[in-house]
């Protein structure tokens, strides 16, 4: 598919089957161009770096090094895409680790085709995005996190105080900036 209007993705996971059948549904949909895929985060992040993708749909579990590990690095390295990590964990220590690495969205395999494709596209246009069935999860994480001490907000800048209220808001490294 080349649609000049459409978002430019890339595929990473290491599993080929599922890969291609993700692959399929996206070059499927005239709002992406698939431009890559790759079986493991290192051939993810230089895609990355020599394509520059709207978006990444990302593997959490991979061999030798994970999803939040590529994520990390691709933050360091400057890549600004919208990053949506796909996955089959559900543990609240991986969604709040991957949010914090700088994702965009954390979605779970086991959802609907349709669904997938509606959140992608939401993702691509600068909105963060977070399975239904996470919403919870994330909530009762963040409700259970001790609120920060008023005193300690005085020490921010204006400018990091605004980034820290956007960042509460959920909104992605891309809106921020």
């Amino acid at each position: 598919m080349t649609n000049t209007a459409a978002h430019s993705i890339i595929l990473v996971d290491d599993h080929p089957l599922f890969r291609k059948g993700v692959a399929q549904l996206v070059e499927d949909d005239k709002n992406f161009s698939l431009i890559g895929e790759a079986s493991n985060a290192k051939d993810g992040i230089q895609l990355a770096e020599e394509l520059n993708p709207d978006v990444i749909l990302m593997d959490l579990n991979m061999k030798e090094m994970n999803g939040i590990e590529a994520l990390t690095e691709l933050r360091a390295k400057g890549i600004t895409a919208v990053v949506v990590i796909f996955t089959v964990s559900n543990h609240e220590k991986d969604i709040l680790a991957a949010m914090k690495a700088g994702a965009d969205g954390y979605l779970l395999k086991d959802c609907e085709p349709e669904d997938l494709m509606e959140k992608l596209r939401l993702a691509a246009t600068g909105k963060s995005v977070l399975d239904d069935e996470l919403v919870q999860i994330v909530t009762h994480a963040l409700r259970e996190n001790k609120p920060t001490p008023p005193s300690s907000k005085n020490l921010l800048t204006a400018r990091e105080r605004d980034i820290l209220d956007l960042l509460a808001a959920c909104k992605s490294n891309k809106v921020i900036a």
